[in-house]
């Protein structure tokens, strides 16, 4: 099971970047999903969940409004559409996914069972 993450870079505070996510080794269509993050010499923290449906999203209050989760369960993908980007955004996201079937969306790092490798964003100022 591999999820791989990709969309990363540099952008400039205001602009705006998509991350995807794709699953590889088996389908995620039924699970929860999420994205967290990890500052340099900060701990991982929740950025946005999804629930296996896509029905319910789930964001941290420093993202809300500027960050959209969404996913294609056809194409096993996740992705995080981040607009208004800030300096503070700057981190490695990493994509992860539940194995509990037909589960609503999690915030917590232990809910979680799968992890990809991550991808850097760098917002300048």
């Amino acid at each position: 099971v591999q999820l791989q993450a990709s969309g990363g870079g540099l952008v400039q505070a205001g602009g705006s970047l998509r991350l995807s996510c794709a699953a590889s080794g088996r389908t995620f269509s039924g699970y929860a999903m999420g994205w967290f993050r990890q500052a340099p010499g900060k701990e991982r923290e929740f950025v946005a969940g999804i629930s296996w449906s896509g029905d319910s999203t789930e964001y941290a209050d420093s993202v809300k409004g500027r960050f959209t989760i969404s996913r294609d369960n056809a194409k096993n993908t996740v992705y995080l559409q981040m607009n208004s980007l800030k300096p503070e955004d700057t981190a490695v996201y990493y994509c992860t996914a539940d194995r509990t079937p037909y589960s609503d969306f999690k915030r917590r790092q232990d809910e979680y069972d799968y992890w990809g490798r991550g991808t850097q964003v760098t917002v300048s100022s």
